[in-house]
């Protein structure tokens, strides 16, 4: 292995898988940092070989898909030097493709490193979706409950404002003396 490749944890690459329009993307910036190119350079080369990523293989974030990621982390903004597009996300066939472009040692293991966490995260999810399910269902549940409860809490606060019921019985009965 070539001194100069750099040696990438899984958790490294995992931290880099985003879910977007339920599939499983990178982003373009974060695969040339992996790769060892800025930005531009990785794509430009995607750009010189387009025919290979078709729009199920890359595709370009909307502006609301942007937003929403960019809350996940800190990014600069187009006034301080940051992108002045929208950035390109790879799906994992995109990120195969990939090895037919960027063709130097570097790339080729890296390619590996990122197809084998996505190949984990799938077997992960796959694994797991029994308890996916049951969250999502406690969710939903809870989600009604809360529902049901603050109906409760409007009614009870409504029965407290209105103003023309009168009370059946007090709280103290008539003469009792209580020393606090």
């Amino acid at each position: 292995m070539d001194k100069d490749i750099v040696i990438l944890e899984n958790e490294e690459i995992k931290n880099n898988i985003y879910t977007i329009r339920d599939l499983q993307v990178m982003l373009d910036k974060d695969l040339a940092v992996l790769y060892g190119v800025e930005t531009k350079v990785f794509n430009q080369a995607v750009k010189r070989n387009i025919d290979r990523f078709p729009s199920n293989f890359r595709f370009q974030l909307t502006e609301d898909e942007h937003e929403d990621l960019r809350s996940q982390f800190v990014t600069s903004s187009p006034q301080h030097g940051g992108r002045r597009y929208l950035p390109y996300v790879f799906t994992e066939q995109g990120v195969s493709m990939l090895s037919s472009v960027l063709k130097s040692k570097t790339a080729i293991e890296v390619n590996i490193k990122i197809i084998n966490s996505f190949v984990n995260m799938r077997k992960f999810i796959s694994q797991n979706s029994d308890i996916f399910k049951r969250l999502d269902l406690m969710e939903k549940r809870q989600i009604s409950f809360e529902i049901k409860t603050e109906d409760k809490f409007d009614n009870i606060l409504n029965a407290l404002e209105d103003k023309t019921l009168k009370p059946k019985q007090g709280i103290f009965f008539e003469g009792q003396i209580f020393d606090a």
